[in-house]
């Protein structure tokens, strides 16, 4: 038997490994991503090689499933008392009371927010947008006909040498505006590319943000936005008068990373001054936002499935609004 130890909020925990081989302990320990597999090449005969390459593992896959199997995991070796302390719930409770354990009475240090789907929405749907603005343009495709184009184009492969959100990301949006309604002229470009710089174009998702965004940050949460977006969103939360909610902005145009990319949700943790174990993000987008984060490091809740509003978010977290 091998014992793993991972750092925890300030606590070792030891985990039990026993007769696992390396892909075996990846599958164990993984997170909400792909799972890790191990060649034969990278496999370790010595017992200090293969320890060091399960811990290996461990950080790279220390997401909200990997949380609650090393919760588990660890509460065979708790005391009596404190196993009646936990008791009671599902699985997600007994890993939210673990995590409150560490942290006093909280379960994560620092909450990342996605922004389009979870922090903000169109004022109105893109396509109606897009149609309303076009018709002097030219445009005549429906808005049924829009929207399945736009989503062809917005999903296309984007060049390897290249982010799609690079500074201001014209270059794409000029592609998928083009391809979603098939005018090229510039000033119907322009036209449609500002207004989703106003505050018209966009709303907060919850009325209640300000009120629970400012009872996390008096409970010592640090909060930061994690966005696919271009040089666009600064100003824009500045226009929605909620840019002061946030102690920092990872934005993929600024940090040259998209999610999924987990070096996006690593830079926001670097922002904050916390370990992307001490975080949990929150987003719309099962792929980018519950993927993308888990494989950082972080925990992850889905936006409209885990939870349904910031107060929600905040109670869960711990913090009573």
């Amino acid at each position: 038997m091998i014992s793993v130890f991972t750092r925890r909020g300030g606590r070792f925990i030891e985990e039990a490994a026993a007769a696992l081989s390396v892909s075996a302990m990846a599958a164990a320990i993984g997170g909400g991503g792909p799972q890790v597999s191990a060649s034969a090449s990278e496999c370790c005969s010595t017992p200090q090689a293969l320890q060091q390459q399960k811990i290996d593992i461990s950080r790279r896959r220390r997401g909200i499933e990997g949380g609650r199997r090393r919760c588990l995991s660890s509460i065979a070796s708790t005391s009596t008392t404190e196993t009646k302390e936990m008791s009671g719930g599902g699985e997600q409770e007994w890993y939210d009371k673990y995590r409150r354990s560490l942290y006093g009475g909280l379960t994560h240090k620092a909450l990342l927010l996605d922004a389009v789907g979870t922090l903000v929405l169109p004022s109105q749907p893109a396509a109606q947008i897009y149609r309303n603005i076009g018709l002097k343009y030219g445009v005549c495709y429906s808005e049924d006909e829009i929207l399945s184009r736009y989503r062809w184009a917005y999903q296309q492969p984007w060049p390897n040498t290249r982010l799609r959100f690079m500074d201001d990301a014209r270059p794409f949006w000029q592609f998928v505006v083009q391809n979603a309604t098939g005018c090229s002229d510039s000033r119907y470009f322009e036209e449609l590319y500002e207004y989703y710089t106003t505050d018209q174009a966009w709303h907060i998702c919850d009325p209640e943000a300000g009120k629970v965004f400012e009872a996390l940050r008096r409970a010592g949460i640090k909060l930061a936005v994690v966005s696919n977006f271009d040089t666009r969103l600064r100003p824009l939360l500045q226009a929605l008068k909620c840019e002061h909610w946030f102690d920092a902005l990872a934005v993929s145009a600024e940090v040259e990373a998209e999610k999924p990319n987990p070096t996006i949700f690593w830079k926001a943790c670097e922002f904050l001054g916390v370990e992307p174990e001490d975080a949990v993000h929150v987003g719309d987008d099962r792929r980018n936002d519950i993927w993308g984060a888990r494989d950082a490091g972080c925990d992850a809740w889905l936006w409209g499935a885990d939870v349904h509003s910031f107060k929600e978010v905040a109670q869960r977290i711990g913090v009573v609004v």
